[in-house]
């Protein structure tokens, strides 16, 4: 069936987020754990001069440093730029500047924010000072920020008694919030979804059926304007059991992802495999979508709970060996 599309595209914001942990090592698990007990350190190069932030490789020799050296919290801002809008996870909520703030003690500059209040008292060779996090964690959000040292230094918050404990790991959060459009042959699947059918798009010139359907025809280069609806029935190509947990995770270990061929497709989407144990699952497994009650559906993919094994013979596996 050729359709002409008489509805917009589909469009939603969609958040991509997780946890980047790093092992420190020597010279970096140093520095944060300084930084924990409210204290600032450089490293020493090869040429005499103290790197603020500590690095682990001399940039001018690329030889291994090791030599630490406290420097002070007070600095001296070298250029800044304004932020009049913050963005979501910069160091303030309100507007600051940006500064490299070479520290005193150090001879590299160190960027951070500076909370001067208003743009008109961010100057080059501004004095600066540290203010120091309520609830220090060992990484450079220690130093909520610098101030201007135009005054006498208001009272800091004590180390915390754990401080000595070396900090080994770093954990960043990463978020990333944009807003995605699917296409025209996207969105009329989407919307089959919330319908609860399957619908792809057959290529003119080699008759392959795609699915998630692509517009065109990644073989042959011309569009795909044939659409076909495909049941929800299908086989088992290649699978991962999945044995080691991670956050997030909805389902208790062990478990499997399989890429599922649909009956009349020619290329497999991935999805789980429930419904048996983990260690039945196979290659050529015949199986049916287990879709979540019509009241949870939506324009997704998530709208199909779950395959299960149908118990029907497995597929011989000539007939799906050129889709692996």
């Amino acid at each position: 069936m050729r359709v002409t599309e008489t509805s917009e595209p589909l469009s939603a914001p969609l958040e991509v987020g997780f946890d980047y942990t790093r092992s420190l090592g020597s010279v970096l698990g140093r520095f944060a754990t300084a930084l924990r007990q409210r204290r600032i350190t450089g490293v020493r190069g090869s040429d005499g001069r103290v790197h603020v932030p500590a690095v682990e490789y001399d940039p001018d020799t690329f030889e291994p440093l090791a030599e630490l050296v406290d420097v002070g919290s007070d600095g001296t801002v070298l250029s800044w730029s304004w932020a009049p809008q913050p963005l979501e996870g910069q160091p303030l909520e309100h507007a600051f500047g940006w500064a490299l703030i070479r520290l005193d003690g150090a001879d590299t500059p160190l960027l951070h924010a500076v909370d001067a209040g208003s743009a008109d008292r961010m100057r080059t060779g501004m004095r600066v000072r540290a203010r120091w996090a309520a609830e220090p964690v060992g990484g450079i959000r220690d130093i909520a920020c610098f101030d201007p040292a135009d005054g006498d230094a208001p009272p800091q918050p004590s180390a915390p008694a754990d401080a000595d404990e070396p900090v080994t790991t770093l954990t960043t959060p990463i978020h990333l919030h944009y807003q995605h459009s699917a296409s025209p042959e996207e969105s009329r699947y989407l919307r089959g979804l919330a319908e609860g059918r399957l619908l792809g798009q057959r290529c003119p010139a080699c008759a392959k059926v795609y699915i998630p359907p692509r517009g065109a025809c990644p073989t042959d280069g011309v569009p795909t304007e044939e659409e076909v609806e495909l049941p929800d029935t299908g086989i088992v190509t290649t699978f991962c059991i999945v044995n080691v947990p991670f956050l997030g995770q909805r389902i208790k270990p062990p478990y499997v992802a399989a890429y599922v061929l649909l009956d009349g497709a020619d290329i497999a989407f991935l999805h789980l495999v429930l419904g048996c144990a983990a260690e039945d699952v196979r290659m050529g497994m015949r199986v049916r979508a287990e879709w979540k009650p019509r009241a949870e559906w939506d324009s997704t993919l998530q709208n199909i709970d779950h395959f299960t094994p149908t118990g029907e013979p497995d597929a011989p596996y000539e007939s799906y060996a050129h889709h692996l």
